[in-house]
């Protein structure tokens, strides 16, 4: 029989596709035929996979080579499938058995070493998915494949050693002796308990600011974007590091999703275990919106938006960031998902994250306080903030103003309250509106919808008296209106109380309101 096959991996996005490797040997001349839509990397494999081949001494034979990717309809890129071309070869010259069933995925050297790959989470959840069993990878990535529950993993520094453990008795006396073994490691082992985890920043070294403290807890109990708006130096950045320090950790499946995103973004570099931190992102305001939202020229990659998924995108300096960057991040705010398209197809990648953006109050950042200090012409001032489109702002729930503490206060000021006892809090306020909004799909009170708010939710018309008079004098977009709904439920929820009263909601829109531009 002429004919052999492997089973590996490629990724669309997030989204893993199993690729049946065969491989026939024809009595024809030599040549090494790849099908089935490879790019320039897979077209490249030939030679590495002939090198190593010799160097294991089982020698490709020099006869017909072809070997078809299916599906052949699909797009297939990287170097992932190296490992199983050559098993598939090697199948079908009789000198490896057993391989129709399993998957491998790693890159070849010349000399037969295996290489790590990147994207080996998802790859391997979605092969144990489809049905699969055992995967074979590079020894780099065997802790990362075994992340996934139901899984058997062989993993080597070499093909020699696999090539043993899969060979056939025609490959017996062919096969140099090979030193090193193979590690067989089961996957969805978990270490009891949840680590540690050290964020690097806590609240407690913020000195004063205590309603710039107040909006960063608001924003983490209910998942509302924020705006800080102040002076350089007065403290903008210091607070965002600190938001991930009180948002609670991520749960074992958001760990997954959260872990399989660094896996895909990390290149080479292998994830060795399950992310419990929530992510931070924080681009330079020189970003393309291909390096914001994802880019690539046939199945693009994640950007920073999907790298934030499920914590923190901060962006410093908003105003310097160009505006079609900015208002790219829309729709990504609505939806929670971002959506390329290609030549190739079209990928959707996860982008749920707390959006927090910094700003100075004019391109000299001194029209704070009387302004005198400022340099700026009227236009300067407006045309600076005009960057940040209104529709954009429209959806950021809470505007604060950050001001430069004043050498008396922070003086007299003690260490500010713990990141843990804050975090707390936060936790318990979460709680409370996931058991609110659990019946209805929801877990935080910026995904509640209007006709949520306006009708099972609806509070008395007493508490929305102040509420209504802005919308009315077109204070608030209708938008704003709902935005401040949800504020008002958050800080009723910290205050663990069943509803939001009058004072809650006139907190709420001071939140929304509180910096220079309404």
């Amino acid at each position: 029989m002429s004919m052999g096959r492997a089973r590996s991996v490629v990724l669309v996005g997030m989204e893993g596709r199993l690729i049946e490797v065969e491989a026939d040997i024809g009595q024809t001349l030599p040549a090494f035929v790849l099908l089935g839509l490879p790019d320039a990397a897979l077209r490249e494999s030939q030679d590495r996979i002939r090198s190593a081949a010799k160097n294991t001494g089982l020698d490709l034979p020099r006869r017909r080579l072809t070997v078809n990717l299916f599906p052949a309809s699909l797009p297939k890129s990287g170097s992932g499938l190296d490992l199983a071309i050559l098993m598939s070869a090697w199948a079908a010259d009789g000198y490896v058995q057993g391989t129709d069933k399993v998957i491998f995925l790693a890159e070849l050297g010349l000399d037969g070493r295996l290489r790590p790959v990147k994207g080996v989470l998802p790859s391997v959840a979605a092969a144990v998915e489809a049905g699969a069993r055992t995967v074979v990878v590079c020894a780099e990535n065997a802790a990362e494949a075994a992340l996934v529950p139901g899984v058997r993993v062989l993993a080597a520094d070499h093909v020699l050693p696999i090539a043993h453990h899969f060979c056939s008795y025609k490959a017996a006396r062919a096969l140099r002796p090979s030193q090193e073994t193979v590690q067989q490691l089961t996957g969805g082992s978990r270490s009891s308990g949840r680590p540690h985890i050290d964020y690097g920043h806590d609240l407690a070294e913020v000195r004063g600011q205590q309603e710039a403290r107040f909006a960063l807890e608001v924003a983490a109990a209910g998942g509302h974007h924020l705006l800080l708006m102040g002076a350089p130096g007065a403290g903008k950045t210091m607070l965002a590091e600190r938001l991930p320090s009180i948002l609670p950790p991520l749960d074992e499946a958001e760990s997954m999703v959260a872990t399989a995103i660094a896996s895909i973004s990390s290149g080479a570099t292998s994830v060795t275990r399950l992310q419990s931190r929530r992510p931070f992102e924080a681009p330079h305001h020189s970003a393309t919106a291909a390096s914001i939202l994802g880019g690539g020229s046939r199945i693009p990659g994640p950007g920073a938006a999907t790298r934030a998924h499920l914590g923190v995108l901060y962006l410093d300096e908003t105003p310097e960031f160009p505006r079609h960057v900015l208002d790219s991040l829309r729709q990504p705010l609505e939806t929670g998902a971002i959506t390329l398209h290609r030549s190739a197809g079209q990928v959707t990648y996860p982008a749920r994250f707390q959006l927090v953006l910094a700003a100075n109050p004019c391109p000299c950042g001194m029209n704070v306080g009387n302004g005198r200090q400022c340099i700026c012409s009227v236009a300067q001032r407006r045309n600076y903030l005009s960057r940040i489109s209104g529709p954009l702002l429209d959806r950021v729930d809470v505007h604060v103003q950050v001001d430069r503490p004043q050498s008396a206060a922070l003086a007299l000021a003690d260490s500010g309250e713990p990141s843990a006892a804050v975090a707390k809090r936060v936790q318990h306020a979460r709680q409370q509106q996931a058991e609110r909004l659990s019946r209805y799909g929801l877990k935080l009170n910026s995904e509640a919808p209007l006709n949520l708010l306006s009708h099972q939710l609806r509070l008395p018309r007493r508490s929305l008296h102040s509420l209504d008079a802005s919308l009315d004098r077109a204070q608030l977009s209708l938008r704003g209106y709902v935005r401040v709904l949800r504020l008002a439920w958050t800080i009723s929820d910290l205050s663990l109380k069943d509803r939001p009263d009058q004072d809650d909601v006139d907190i709420a829109m001071h939140l929304r309101h509180a910096t220079a531009r309404r």
